[in-house]
């Protein structure tokens, strides 16, 4: 007996509906999920490139350490929690800070009426010894001695890129401090009242005294200074716009201003780093250079001479004092650097150091700087 199976026609229809319904489904689900991973991935890129940025000091977690020469391992993870996200997460935010800081720019400039006090000179052919931290050294480049840490993405820095022969009016050194709030450990000298994660706004314990401390020297080796001593990070994000506005401001009023230096500390906010140097029987906070391009596709022609300045900064430093400067490092946003053509970033010492320490520093700064620029 043979049994036979009848397959009706609009049974076969109704299962090849079925499949390609199955099919259409799977397809376009892969598409969106394919699509939304595409999606917050560029979300990703964008978050972090804004980051990078606002926030310039999470670049050195942000980027890829390729080709970069180093002697130990670091641990980004305990790195990138003690970058600044705690200071924007911390900051005391005035309704009254944006009005008063508009109205303080002329109000806070210190035009060579410094008081010297007790100035003693630094002195040279100390024995200098550059003490253990918890960060190690890196760099892509070197030139005399001089490293520089390339962190750009498109900017191959040749040997005449980094000969330090450049043209510098001397005429005017101009301090200002983009984040004026940020401050180091509290020591008995120097005690204040908290306005965010080692920052405040009393500005005798922040970067202003800082500023104060080099401009006092500067003055003293018989330069004209101009000392800014403007509370622009009132809001974080928002700081460089506002410190453009009021540098430029100052240009206008006094030509010819080709030396710009916009003094920081590191942004790691712990104080288990505290970067530091002795010097004869003193401890300095380490100094580091960051130094802005156009590698951001924003216009920046001064750049390459801003970084030929540095470099012959440091090279009278690590002839003089070495160890009292930190690897340059050299980053796509421009930073207002774009201003002047011996513009930079100082960063001085970090959240570990004390107030003692970056105010010896600025006394070893001001030797090397009377050295260069005489």
């Amino acid at each position: 007996m043979i049994n036979l199976a009848v397959i009706e026609l609009k049974d076969i229809v109704k299962y090849l509906i079925r499949i390609t319904l199955i099919i259409v489904v799977v397809v376009f689900l892969t598409k969106y999920f394919s699509n939304f991973k595409t999606k917050l991935n560029t979300q990703k890129n964008s978050f972090l490139s804004c980051l990078d940025t606002v926030v310039p000091s999470i670049k050195t977690v942000n980027k890829k350490d390729e080709n970069i020469n180093t002697s130990n391992k670091i641990e980004p993870l305990k790195l990138a929690l003690g970058i600044e996200l705690g200071v924007i997460d911390s900051i005391e935010q005035d309704s009254n800070d944006t009005t008063q800081m508009e109205n303080q720019v002329e109000d806070n400039i210190v035009v060579n009426e410094i008081d010297d006090g007790e100035i003693q000179e630094a002195e040279t052919g100390l024995k200098t010894e550059v003490l253990k931290n918890n960060v190690p050294e890196k760099y892509t480049s070197e030139y005399n001695g001089v490293k520089i840490r390339n962190e750009t993405d498109n900017i191959k820095l040749t040997k005449e890129m980094l000969v330090p022969e450049v043209d510098i009016n001397t005429k005017n050194i101009l301090i200002y401090h983009t984040h004026t709030c940020e401050s180091y450990t509290p020591t008995e000298n120097y005690k204040y009242k908290k306005s965010g994660n080692f920052r405040t706004k009393d500005l005798n314990c922040n970067m202003a005294r800082v500023g104060t401390e080099l401009a006092k020297y500067m003055k003293h080796y018989g330069y004209n200074v101009i000392h800014d001593t403007t509370i622009y990070d009132s809001s974080y994000s928002e700081s460089y716009d506002r410190s453009l506005k009021g540098v430029a401001k100052l240009l206008e009023e006094n030509k010819g201003t080709d030396i710009l230096f916009d003094i920081h500390r590191d942004a790691i906010g712990d104080s288990s780093y505290a970067p530091t140097v002795k010097i004869g029987d003193e401890e300095a906070a380490q100094m580091m250079f960051v130094i802005g391009s156009n590698g951001g596709g924003s216009e920046h022609d001064n750049w390459n001479e801003n970084l030929k300045f540095a470099i012959k900064i440091q090279e009278k430093a690590n002839e003089l004092y070495p160890g009292l400067f930190k690897p340059i490092i050299l980053r796509d946003s421009r930073y207002n650097q774009q201003l002047a053509k011996g513009a930079s970033i100082i960063e001085v010492g970090a959240t570990g150091n004390t107030m003692e320490q970056c105010l010896a520093s600025m006394k070893y700064l001001s030797k090397v700087l009377s050295e260069v620029l005489k």
